[in-house]
């Protein structure tokens, strides 16, 4: 055994450091313990022959609960190269006993079940909120501006190979945090002394069994206060009183993502990936870790050689020479990586810093472990709700007006949200009303890999795609995807969530300049506010939210559509503005109704309606959206007859082009907007067209012919039939007459006749009450949109 002070072994460690894993492993080897106690809940002492069963594969994490409340949880994780885990192992293979010896799980949920549950396991020192950083310290003090390069130079670079003084680096730093201690306290750290207090009680009862001859891996800065000559009738005074409930504790897999200090995790490390590589990696680090980067390149079809391997560790040594490190850390190797292989660029390197620095490594916990909350509160809903797990495909068809089909919709779009696809929404055979859903479910093996993945979230499947929604709404990108989030919150019925994905949408909204980006998010958030209510979800927050994005687009689009667009970015925007004129209808149909319709532009409806005038009237804006602009403005009963015959014939005159004329055809009368049924009820725009077309020259009329193709060709059978006899008969003598005199065919009246359309409002909602098995709010409420949209 290697000479040290009296008493028992004291290892202070970095909680998940590579580096202190190695000199753990040295010291209990050099040692040789009796036994080992470790930083964590006794509550898991019971667990820890786990730890030796083939089937555990690390990063895991111990998980305990309130029994009572699966909600109040704490995480303690365990990566291959943390030291604890390392000690764990290193006990079980020699028979050695170990412990657990922190403050009871039951003590520290009672007393704080607000806290961050990833924070249970601690760090080095204190790790969260305003509490002191020892490492930021001493590497000030040291002159180093960032903390992780000077771990790595004075530990990850100095590895112990368990000959040469292997606990000199736990008494240097031991010295280290008592210098701390003595300046700074317990470091804003309020539960510190009650834990150190509970340690040392354990200890004292280690002793009276082992004696002196027991190792105590902890972080570095508990060392301190657990070599303190404090009484045991000064320690148990700290321990009484202190509030307790039941726990449950198990194993959960966990990640290398959800190590690291960007999730949230007050424990976390920058670099969980390249700490893993450091530990597994026996020799040639840097060589083996730029290896593997060349791999993943190549894997992304880069061009990356043997030779730009060997030149990048050249360069990442000479980077560490020039700034007097011991070897080449993390940052000489991306910098060496970026301008070698990556040719200065910044995208592949974020993709190396995501998938090889972070990393996604899934742990795995064997058959024996008891299941995690999740899946045991997933049991107890698939009980109380009758949903049984089935291998074979079923499809399930849902009334949400009923309580337990409305809980079974929530629980499958909860599921959806945390990946878990044991459900897949299908069209309904039973109707298309809100109030209906159909699933096509199957209960498949690896399903109950997803659950356990998706336990790092919570502990129920509420709380879990309440987590999951709000971390979504952080990390998404693109406005899009939190619209697309804030829809499928509504749908799962995740009113907690709501507040963090409004405040992730309304920032989004507020930065996003593009008018397509605003465009493609309107359309959700419309849907949800229509149809929200069905399952009582108040969307207040979401309208304020939607009108503001409404009203943003209508600012930017008239500019955005008059920029010099190509024919296939004048596509994408026409399918824009048929997609927010959709919305503002859903988002138009309360107060502002009745503003639109009598044209007053007060209202939202309203100020769309001159959007689209103006993009009606503007030469510089590509005809397919003037004709679209025109023909929703029509559809809406915002611009009479005579000015649309008036704006085609404009459109279609001998001094427009051929292209966009053809083009101002297509977004008028073109898709499956029932362009040709307008055309066969109105002679008189089917004349204009008929006569446009005659007079266009030979040359332009094979430029041209492909776009008429596509707009007609997609009308149906009947129609185009029709259009062709109405054409024979020569629509256009008498379609320009009429449309001179201001007169309407023959056969059809100048305006839509309100009596005869009214008519028929009783027989459509007869019609659907009975088909659709719908109330009579719904029904009124459908008839009304389909009268305002016909009018």
């Amino acid at each position: 055994m290697s000479p040290r002070a009296a008493g028992p072994l004291l290892l202070g460690v970095r909680h998940h450091g590579p580096g202190s894993a190695r000199a753990v492993r040295a010291a209990l080897d050099a040692a040789r313990p009796r036994a080992v106690l470790i930083e964590g809940p006794p509550e898991g002492d019971a667990l820890l022959p786990l730890a030796a069963d083939p089937g555990m594969r690390p990063p895991v994490a111990l998980l305990a609960h309130a029994a009572d409340d699966p909600g109040r949880a704490a995480f303690w994780p365990l990566a291959g190269f943390s030291p604890e885990w390392v000690a764990i192992r290193w006990a079980q293979s020699r028979d050695v006993p170990v412990r657990f010896i922190d403050l009871p799980a039951a003590h520290t949920l009672a007393a704080a079940p607000e806290t961050d549950p990833d924070a249970g396991a601690g760090d080095g020192g204190p790790a969260a909120g305003a509490r002191l950083d020892p490492l930021a310290v001493l590497a000030e003090t040291a002159g180093y501006e960032d903390p992780e390069q000077w771990w790595e130079d004075v530990v990850e670079h100095r590895g112990s190979d368990g000959r040469a003084a292997p606990l000199a680096a736990f008494e240097a730093l031991a010295e280290a945090m008592t210098a701390l201690r003595e300046v700074y306290g317990d470091g804003g750290g309020p539960r510190d002394p009650v834990r150190e207090a509970y340690m040392r009680q354990r200890m004292r009862a280690a002793r009276r069994e082992f004696g002196d001859d027991y190792a105590v891996v902890c972080g570095a800065w508990h060392v301190p206060a657990l070599r303190a000559r404090n009484t045991a009738s000064a320690d148990k005074a700290l321990l009484t009183g202190l509030p307790k409930v039941k726990v449950e504790t198990t194993w959960v897999p966990w990640t290398h993502r959800r190590l690291a200090r960007a999730g949230g995790y007050g424990a976390g490390i920058t670099s969980p990936g390249w700490y893993a590589h450091l530990f597994a990696a026996r020799d040639r680090p840097v060589e083996r870790w730029l290896t593997k980067i060349a791999g993943l390149l190549r894997e992304e079809d880069r061009q990356v050689s043997s030779a730009h391997v060997i030149e990048a560790v050249r360069l990442a040594e000479t980077l560490a020479a020039m700034r007097g490190r011991p070897l080449p850390g993390l940052g000489e190797t991306l910098e060496a990586a970026r301008a070698v292989m990556c040719e200065g660029s910044g995208i592949p390197l974020a993709l190396i810093e995501d998938r090889l620095v972070v990393g996604d490594v899934l742990g795995e916990i064997p058959d024996a472990a008891p299941v995690v909350p999740l899946q045991r509160d997933l049991t107890r809903l698939q009980r109380s709700l009758r949903l049984k797990a089935e291998v074979q495909e079923r499809d399930l068809e849902l009334d949400l007006r009923k309580e337990t089909d409305s809980a079974k919709s929530l629980l499958l779009h909860r599921l959806r949200l945390l990946n878990i696809g044991w459900g897949a929404p299908t069209a309904s055979r039973g109707g298309t009303g809100t109030f209906r859903e159909s699933w096509r479910l199957r209960w498949e093996p690896e399903l109950s890999v997803r659950v356990a993945e998706a336990g790092i979230w919570g502990t129920t499947v509420l709380a879990a795609a309440t987590a999951k929604a709000e971390a979504d709404a952080a990390a998404a990108e693109e406005l899009g995807q939190v619209t697309a989030l804030a829809e499928q919150c509504l749908l799962a019925g995740l009113s907690q969530a709501l507040p963090a994905v409004l405040r992730a949408l309304a920032d989004r909204a507020a930065l996003d300049t593009d008018v397509a980006g605003l465009a493609r998010a309107l359309p959700a958030l419309a849907r949800s506010l229509r149809y929200g209510d069905v399952r009582g979800t108040d969307t207040a927050a979401l309208g304020t939210v939607a009108a503001g994005l409404a009203e943003r687009i209508c600012v930017a689009l008239p500019p955005a559509c008059a920029t010099g667009l190509d024919a296939d970015a004048a596509a994408e925007l026409r399918g824009h503005v048929d997609a927010v004129h959709g919305a503002i209808g859903l988002l138009g149909r309360g107060d502002d109704a009745e503003d639109a319709g009598d044209g007053d532009d007060a209202g939202l409806r309203g100020r769309w309606s001159a959007v689209l005038r103006a993009l009606a009237g503007r030469d510089t804006v590509p005809g397919l959206i003037r004709g679209r602009a025109v023909r929703l403005l029509l559809d809406d009963g915002a611009l009479p007859a005579e000015e649309t015959a008036r704006l085609m014939g404009l459109a279609l005159s001998p001094a427009a082009g051929p292209a966009d004329a053809a083009g101002w055809i297509e977004g008028f009368a073109g898709g499956a907007s029932g362009g040709g049924t307008l055309l066969v009820h109105d002679e008189r725009l089917l004349g204009l067209i008929d006569t446009w077309l005659t007079g266009v020259p030979e040359r332009a009329f094979v430029d041209v012919l492909p776009l008429l193709r596509r707009t007609f060709g997609a009308y149906e059978p009947g129609v185009k039939r029709t259009l062709g006899e109405l054409v024979r008969r020569g629509p256009g003598t008498a379609g320009a007459a009429a449309a001179t005199a201001g007169a309407a065919p023959e056969g059809f009246g100048p305006e839509l006749d309100p009596e005869r359309a009214d008519a028929v409002v009783a027989l459509v909602r007869m019609l659907l009450a009975g088909a659709r098995g719908e109330d009579d709010d719904l029904v009124d409420e459908l008839v009304d949109d389909m009268v305002g949209v016909a009018r």
